[in-house]
């Protein structure tokens, strides 16, 4: 891994007990024309893929709720979050797996998603890019019991847009995917008024 700016020198695999936690010594070029030797530390889980389904009849959203621990121990009374529905890539393509993880948490069979963005979530200390997306829903839409696999106890909401937004005014809904398509669909329904 070398550009015309950042040398790698050495990579030390620090933990990977669930995930992959690595240290980095790298040179790095400055605008001042320096090279300084510095150490950053990089989680990497993966790539994921988070998704808002609306129903435009209704006006309304499917969002989940489960228990996060890193809010938890960051002052989150009860460490539970509502978000949207999101996971990992694994070895599927973003559309693949999302059309997957949304069948999984919240029991609806999606078959048109539309991706809207691409985003660095925590670029400070985390690898993962995060594909977003946007997919209709309707009562007829195909549905499974959903709730997650495995130990996942997910929770699923159906909430009005208006609701919502009352929640992030509220800090019941911190989490910034959430809110970055949520907002991406006020957007959206603000440019076709």
């Amino acid at each position: 891994m070398t550009s015309e700016r950042v040398q790698i020198t050495e990579e030390k695999l620090l933990s990977d007990n669930w995930y992959v936690l690595k240290r980095f010594t790298f040179n790095y070029l400055g605008k001042n024309g320096q090279w300084t030797t510095q150490q950053r530390e990089a989680y990497d889980r993966g790539n994921g893929a988070t998704i808002l389904l609306h129903n435009p009849q209704t006006n309304t959203v499917i969002l989940t709720r489960q228990f996060r621990l890193p809010t938890f121990v960051n002052g989150n009374r009860d460490g539970m979050l509502i978000e949207t529905c999101a996971g990992l890539l694994d070895n599927d393509s973003p559309d693949d797996a999302i059309r997957r993880e949304t069948e999984e948490e919240t029991g609806y069979r999606i078959q048109s998603v539309q991706k809207v963005m691409e985003a660095y979530m925590s670029p400070g200390s985390v690898t993962e890019k995060l594909f977003f997306y946007i997919a209709e829903y309707t009562a007829d839409t195909e549905r499974t019991i959903g709730g997650g696999i495995d130990e996942e106890e997910i929770d699923i909401l159906e909430l009005t847009v208006s609701q919502a937004f009352e929640m992030i005014k509220s800090g019941e809904i911190m989490d910034g995917k959430t809110i970055m398509l949520l907002q991406y669909l006020r957007l959206k329904q603000l440019n076709q008024n």
